[in-house]
């Protein structure tokens, strides 16, 4: 299992719930919909049910990374 795996294998969801998303990210739901409202995670409404796009979960913590190691650069 790679670093960036979801713990899913081969089959990894492209979206998943926000409560799914929240637990990926190790965050409450709270903040993961503060993240989803900024647009700093992208969804979108699939009926009365939203989903969250894995890749921008992803992109998020890499953003997070990179912010990180800037910080500690300066």
């Amino acid at each position: 299992m790679s670093i960036m795996s979801t713990g899913l294998g081969n089959d990894e969801a492209l979206c998943v719930s926000p409560r799914r998303a929240a637990r990926m990210l190790d965050l409450g739901l709270t903040r993961t919909y503060e993240l989803l409202n900024s647009g700093e995670l992208k969804s979108f409404k699939d009926g009365k049910s939203r989903r969250v796009i894995v890749a921008s979960m992803h992109e998020y913590v890499a953003r997070r990374l990179a912010e990180t190691a800037t910080e500690e650069a300066a």
